[in-house]
């Protein structure tokens, strides 16, 4: 497992059942307080991709579910 898909999973770990994720939460926890957190969305796009295509997480955008990554998005636990 990459270290962006455990950023992601440990904060979805963190939130109440139900609630969502932005990426870029992923993405500064990976780059820590000095980073660049945006140098890191890349491989925030491709950890969430994996988890989507293993059924590990939910993907929607203003309520909707989402069946690929495209555009903004929120990330949820399955």
């Amino acid at each position: 497992m990459s270290a962006a898909e455990d950023a992601i999973l440990a904060l979805l770990a963190q939130r109440a059942a139900g609630a969502t994720i932005c990426p870029s939460e992923a993405a500064r926890r990976l780059a820590g307080t000095q980073g660049n957190w945006r140098a890191e969305m890349e491989a925030v796009h491709a950890a969430t991709d994996a988890l989507l295509a293993c059924g590990t997480i939910g993907l929607s955008w203003k309520g909707a579910p989402m069946q690929k990554r495209r555009g903004p998005y929120r990330i949820a636990r399955r």
